[in-house]
């Protein structure tokens, strides 16, 4: 009996598997680190025993699994399921999809990480009911996405919405892909992470340096939160500047494609929401033209590590013919209206006759 679908999440630094049942309730996970320096082909190889892992924690097999839902980062040939390009983690034109049915002997489903994760969002977390829903994730890149009326926003047969290689400071740093003075070079975790390194190497951020030394593999989201508040004014101030630049971005976002709501998610934003959120929406409130300034909101996302691979596993439900996303989007459509017509007081109309 195949009744298991599978979401892998599959970031820069860290590999998320979990098994869901028919209902999307998790019955099974299995958590490790990319190490995507060792390869492609030993990727692809951690991602299929990892897969296998999670699914020992569920007591169960690889027979019993319906589709698999793999969100993963970079360019993508969405139609073959290949990777063209992942600069964070080095890899060129893996065929992905192919290795992992070759393997499972299952339809597998490759999408951009970050596109699953917004639609994870839209399907079941921050977005519900929403129109459109634009997502803003800063990790060890910076990923966007866009879900509108149900249905992601895409290019012909590849991902689109990069928005952390938008061009934001001329001849500033450069990111993972050698662009220089991009969104993702100058508020990424990867970019706070060496800012607040050097503050604890000049002595700026004692902090930090008792906790994670100088070392950026120590420097974890979770290691710069703490190191705030427990006085670290300078890591502060390198996080609050990145969440302005967070905010530029989603002034581009807004003028382009005039989203309901702008979520915000990723280990860095769940581990400082209040300062990144609120950050990056005042700066952003600045800037867009006045008559935009009341159609959006910015809000952290609600799913924590599970928004990737649950949106992986809808998705690769939807593209096998499992569940119909139009009568999906048409009862999001429908829970949006009766909500508004609620909170207005005002009576639904009598049917027509």
């Amino acid at each position: 009996m195949r009744d298991i679908t599978i979401g892998c999440d599959l970031g820069g630094t860290k590999l998320l598997v979990v098994a869901f049942d028919e209902q999307y309730r998790p019955i099974g996970r299995a958590r490790k680190k990319t190490k995507g320096h060792e390869g492609a082909e030993a990727g692809l190889k951690r991602i299929g025993d990892t897969i296998v892992e999670a699914l020992e924690t569920a007591g169960a097999g690889p027979e019993r699994i319906r589709v698999i839902g793999v969100g993963c980062p970079g360019p993508l040939d969405l139609d073959k399921g290949i990777v063209h390009e992942a600069p964070n983690l080095g890899w060129r034109n893996v065929p992905m999809k192919q290795v992992l049915e070759t393997r499972f002997g299952c339809p597998v489903t490759v999408a951009n990480d970050v596109d699953m994760g917004v639609f994870g969002e839209w399907r079941f977390g921050a977005g519900k009911r929403e129109r459109c829903v634009v997502g803003i994730f800063p990790g060890t890149g910076i990923g966007g996405g866009c879900v509108y009326e149900g249905k992601i926003l895409r290019g012909r047969n590849t991902s689109c919405m990069e928005i952390g290689h938008i061009p934001l400071i001329p001849g500033g740093p450069l990111d993972g892909a050698g662009n220089p003075g991009s969104l993702e070079a100058v508020a990424s975790r990867l970019r706070i992470a060496a800012e607040a390194a050097q503050a604890a190497y000049r002595g700026q951020a004692p902090a930090l340096r008792k906790k994670a030394g100088t070392d950026l593999t120590d420097i974890r989201s979770g290691v710069i939160a703490q190191a705030i508040a427990d006085g670290d004014r300078a890591v502060e101030a390198i996080v609050r500047q990145a969440a302005e630049h967070l905010g530029m971005g989603i002034v581009t976002v807004v003028h382009l494609l005039a989203p309901d709501l702008i979520v915000m998610g990723g280990g860095l934003v769940e581990a400082m929401p209040k300062l990144i959120v609120e950050t990056a929406a005042k700066a952003a409130a600045k800037r867009v033209l006045p008559s935009y300034r009341q159609t959006f909101k910015v809000v952290a996302a609600e799913l924590g590590d599970d928004a990737t691979a649950m949106g992986a596993a809808s998705w690769a439900r939807q593209c096998a013919g499992l569940e119909d996303p139009l009568r999906i989007a048409a009862d999001a459509t429908a829970s949006r209206s009766a909500e508004t017509v609620a909170a207005s007081g005002t009576p639904r109309p009598e049917p027509a006759k």
